[in-house]
């Protein structure tokens, strides 16, 4: 077979149109070559694809089915034209990106719908894991850029910036002792079990003498609201779908809390792509506007 996607379009064209005379006046060609163009199509496929018996030519059964296919075969080649355009441009054909699985979903959620607006070629891999673990994945190649919770000097292998911040808390269950108390000191807080996150080589402010340590701001957050203790955590944390009725936040006056800061790490040396740097330069733009709770 033979046929040509120009003769789809003109198939297509003369489908929607209801005649080979509208059909032409839409594309901008006379109704001779039209109506040529669909007779070629016809033969070439061995397929009777209008009735000309009547006045304006309508579709056979056989082409109204062969209307679908041809739309997808269309639909399929501007998205080829589409994704070529994009990558000529300079666009990356693929990206796989880190996050923290602590950042705040309001952030990532408004971020990648505009990515998958700006970006309609790119074929993205996320991967979500702890704030080490999503470095690591930078480091072995697995991700070109990494998005997480700055808590320390991340290393000499990486280059690093900062990009916004996110609001901190203290919480517990509603059951829980503090819970009960209009003001908690920090005497008040050293005398529950403490929840903090654990990472190496960096130091978490300790105020109890009784810790339990976990690698997942998830983690920590259901042990509070199971009633294991009390937790410094992100606001976006606490105030998720399944910790929000869960756990209550405690006013600490005796303890000024600073605010996380988010950062993206990629791999010293590398240069950064037009994609990763728009995704930089809005999530910075969406932490700041304070869609980061």
């Amino acid at each position: 077979m033979q046929w040509t996607l120009d003769q789809l379009r003109q198939f297509v064209a003369a489908a929607q149109a209801g005649s080979f005379s509208a059909a032409a006046r839409r594309l901008g060609r006379a109704q001779s070559a039209v109506s040529t163009s669909v007779g070629l199509l016809e033969a070439d496929l061995g397929v009777e694809l209008f009735d000309r018996s009547r006045r304006n030519a309508t579709l056979t059964p056989a082409g109204e089915v062969m209307l679908q296919e041809a739309q997808e075969l269309l639909r399929q080649a501007g998205g080829l034209e589409q994704r070529a355009l994009s990558f000529a441009g300079g666009q990356d054909a693929r990206l796989s990106i880190a996050l923290d699985e602590a950042l705040p979903h309001l952030v990532l959620g408004a971020l990648f719908k505009e990515l998958a607006v700006r970006f309609p070629a790119l074929e993205l891999t996320q991967l979500n894991g702890t704030a080490t673990e999503v470095a690591d994945y930078v480091e072995q190649g697995r991700a070109s850029v990494a998005f997480n919770f700055d808590r320390g000097d991340p290393g000499p292998a990486f280059a690093h910036r900062y990009l916004g911040n996110v609001a901190q808390g203290i919480f517990v269950a509603w059951e829980h002792p503090l819970a009960a108390l209009s003001e908690v000191g920090r005497s008040d807080l050293a005398r529950h079990r403490q929840l903090v996150m654990q990472m190496d080589g960096v130091d978490e402010l300790v105020l109890s003498p009784t810790v339990w340590r976990a690698d997942s701001c998830y983690s920590i957050a259901a042990m509070a609201a199971d009633g294991v203790g009390w937790a410094i955590l992100p606001l976006n944390i606490a105030e998720y779908e399944g910790n929000r009725n869960a756990l209550a936040r405690v006013p600490c006056e005796d303890l000024s809390l600073p605010m996380l800061p988010v950062r993206t790490l990629w791999l010293q040396g590398a240069r950064l792509s037009e994609t990763e740097r728009w995704i930089q330069q809005r999530m910075g733009q969406l932490l700041r506007a304070g869609a980061g709770g």
